[in-house]
């Protein structure tokens, strides 16, 4: 897939004609244990590790095709990282604290026993239409506080720098030109 990049990545706002380009701080689950039809009960335990990722979004290509899909696949728009951390090494996954930072200016600071879907309850969704393997990444959504979302809206640019932290995990930075 010629989406994901690495953790330290520079990635080419260019790529965007529109000029819309978008930072998504969010939690990436891995799966170790695929499956399909993975009860909410048991959906935690399919889980091998988590990471971060840096769901970049070109916001206007989402709203003209009307599905996000092209929006979040321009080439180099997911880097993740820095380090999986496996799901035994964290105690309470709910309790994670996601804080995203433009230039060093605080963006997004949630808890992820605050956002709109649990990680059970996204695993055990995805598996009643989807069948998940080992290997598979499930970013699991962003908090309130994306560039779109301020007024005006802030977009990404040249010489800006995007940090996705979590103190269990550690740090994804990502450099845009």
């Amino acid at each position: 897939n010629t989406t994901v990049n690495h953790p330290e990545a520079t990635i080419d706002t260019r790529k965007d004609p529109t000029g819309t380009t978008d930072y998504e701080g969010e939690l990436a689950v891995i799966i170790g244990e695929g499956g399909r039809n993975i009860p909410k009960e048991q959906a935690l335990y399919a889980v091998f590790g988590y990471t971060l990722i840096n769901d970049v979004s070109s916001r206007a290509l989402q709203r003209r095709h009307g599905q996000w899909f092209l929006g979040k696949s321009l080439d180099g728009y997911a880097p993740m990282g820095p380090a999986i951390v496996t799901a035994d090494e964290i105690s309470d996954v709910s309790a994670l604290r996601i804080e995203t930072r433009v230039n060093g200016e605080l963006r997004q600071n949630a808890q992820v026993s605050n956002m709109i879907f649990d990680i059970a309850d996204i695993i055990a969704t995805i598996s009643q239409y989807i069948s998940l393997h080992p290997g598979d990444i499930i970013a699991t959504g962003t908090p309130a506080g994306v560039g779109a979302g301020q007024n005006p809206p802030q977009y990404l640019g040249n010489h800006d720098e995007v940090t996705i932290s979590v103190d269990e995990i550690g740090t994804l930075r990502n450099y845009f030109i």
